[in-house]
């Protein structure tokens, strides 16, 4: 089976998170700056077996568009342009980066570690990646 590549999406930094091959476990994978992540997505399938584009949408708590969601669809439509062959999917992503720095708190990560916007990044991907694995198990 094919990996699920998940992208918390922002102007400066993409956090990114994978599964694992069965598409049981999500696991950050890397923060990478935005304007050199199709450099990194070239690279990264090239060398894995990736069939679906994840991507966490942003909306304001009643669901509606924010300035960011303009910005998170742009990079949609240009990963369904560039990579026809993998399939690109939206999931909402409220909330995600409070959960990410409540889970680095609880695992006992240090301050300096909770404070690097990348390392916040990278978990926030992957808490959308494992909440759409528990969606659509």
């Amino acid at each position: 089976m094919a990996r699920i590549l998940c992208f918390d999406y922002g102007a400066k930094r993409v956090g990114i998170a994978v599964t694992d091959e069965h598409r049981i476990i999500s696991t950050p994978l890397e923060t990478c700056d935005a304007d050199k992540i199709f450099d990194f997505i070239d690279i990264y399938t090239e060398t894995n077996n990736v069939d679906l584009f994840l991507v966490g949408l942003p909306t304001n708590l009643k669901g509606s568009e924010t300035n960011a969601t303009k910005i998170t669809n742009d990079f949609v439509e240009i990963l369904r342009e560039k990579y026809k062959q993998v399939g690109v999917e939206t999931y909402d992503e409220r909330f995600t980066s409070k959960i990410a720095k409540d889970s680095l708190i609880f695992i006992g990560k240090n301050k300096k570690y909770r404070r690097k916007k990348s390392n916040i990044d990278k978990v926030s991907a992957s808490i959308i990646l494992q909440s759409y694995l528990q969606r659509n198990s």
